[in-house]
């Protein structure tokens, strides 16, 4: 599916698919070596994922949520490794995004999200640039528009808190 998030469209799919993920890792030539981000309408949709983790750990994220900052955490196994990219550590989110969050919703739990564009060009921005880069290979575009982001989140390290892309 297609949806918009904070700043750009996103490709997004059930995280426990392996064949949707690698899927929507083909539509984009992405390297699988680089991992998705999981976004959640809410801190417990994203529970499975934080188990293991210390509680302050969890504080710092949930002080930036609802918002545009992704933590890299810790894999706790509970990922696929196509999630993940094989790299032992999991990016996540939780989107203040209203399509975004109610696609969450919907879906019970937590869903992967990157940005909807092939490898290599700008990501879209609007739903007709999606359409141009992917067409019938989506199964489903949502209505709406991005959020008033320019940028795309921001990701940390939660481990050294490192801002490893700016937001």
């Amino acid at each position: 599916m297609a949806y918009p998030t904070e700043a750009v469209w996103g490709l997004g799919c059930d995280p426990d698919d392996a064949a949707a993920v690698a899927r929507v890792i083909a539509l984009k030539g992405r390297d699988p070596g680089k991992g998705l981000i999981l976004v959640a309408a809410e801190l417990a949709m994203l529970a499975p994922y934080l188990r293991g983790l210390h509680p302050r750990w969890i504080a710092r994220m949930a002080a930036t949520w609802p918002g545009p900052v992704t933590w890299l955490i810790p894999d706790n196994g509970r990922a696929l490794p196509l999630v993940t990219g094989g790299q032992g550590t999991l990016a996540v989110r939780v989107t203040a995004h209203p399509v975004a969050a109610a696609l969450s919703r919907a879906f019970g739990g937590a869903i992967v999200s990157t940005s909807a564009n092939p490898q290599g060009l700008p990501p879209a921005t609007r739903l007709r640039e999606v359409k141009a880069y992917f067409g019938a290979g989506v199964d489903h575009y949502t209505s709406g528009r991005v959020g008033l982001r320019r940028r795309p989140s921001e990701i940390r390290d939660l481990r050294t808190g490192a801002v490893l892309r700016p937001g």
